[in-house]
């Protein structure tokens, strides 16, 4: 079980956080605060895995919460929720320890991922997938909301019909191959498919 402690003054997006979060077998959030101090106070006596910081908070900002885990060599995880996709924040938040950054409007899917991949140490920084999170892209249609697939499973699916195998794939979209073999699982499923000829032909089929 993935331990979830999130930091947000935004208390609406904050518990639409923890819910989403909640409908996950794996993941418990175990409280919400409203600035970083009261998550760093907390974080002295509790055992936090993965902790979701905003940058912009008050009393505490995210800066100061990095800070204070790395600081204090804390074996807790710190992913930075932020609204900007600016390479330079990006850069700082990383150069000071963060193990993720992610936008605050990229796909639902792509957060719970990046928990796991923080959780397993697996997360690749890359920039550009950064921006891409909060892209839509050009194969979004009745496809996607058909068969309820993410945006980034959507592009898993245009790289495996161009040929791309799961290593490939992990190079393009900075990912690490055990996600993409996670995420070509999901899509199996949601497509109701076996094989790799299935699920090209699925895509073919519905003009992804």
């Amino acid at each position: 079980m993935i331990r979830v402690a999130i930091a947000d003054d935004h208390i609406l997006f904050a518990k639409g956080i923890e819910g989403l979060l909640e409908e996950q077998e794996d993941i418990i959030v175990i409280k919400t605060f409203p600035n970083g101090k009261e998550l760093i106070d907390f974080l002295a006596k509790h055992k936090i895995d993965v902790v979701l910081t905003d940058l912009n908070m008050p009393i505490l900002d995210g800066f100061g919460v990095l800070a204070n885990i790395k600081g204090k060599n804390l074996e807790t995880k710190v992913v930075v929720l932020s609204m900007y996709d600016e390479e330079k924040i990006f850069k700082r938040v990383i150069n000071e320890g963060a193990d993720a950054f992610i936008l605050k409007d990229a796909d639902p899917d792509e957060l719970i991922f990046t928990i796991h991949e923080v959780f397993e140490g697996r997360h690749v920084h890359n920039f550009e997938r950064v921006k891409k999170q909060a892209t839509q892209g050009v194969y979004f249609d009745s496809f996607r909301e058909k068969y309820r697939l993410s945006r980034r499973e959507t592009e898993i699916i245009q790289l495996i019909k161009d040929g791309h195998q799961n290593k490939d794939i992990a190079e393009i979209l900075s990912l690490s191959q055990q996600t993409v073999e996670t995420h070509r699982k999901n899509i199996h499923v949601k497509l109701g498919v076996t094989t790799r000829i299935e699920l090209v032909n699925k895509a073919y089929e519905m003009n992804l």
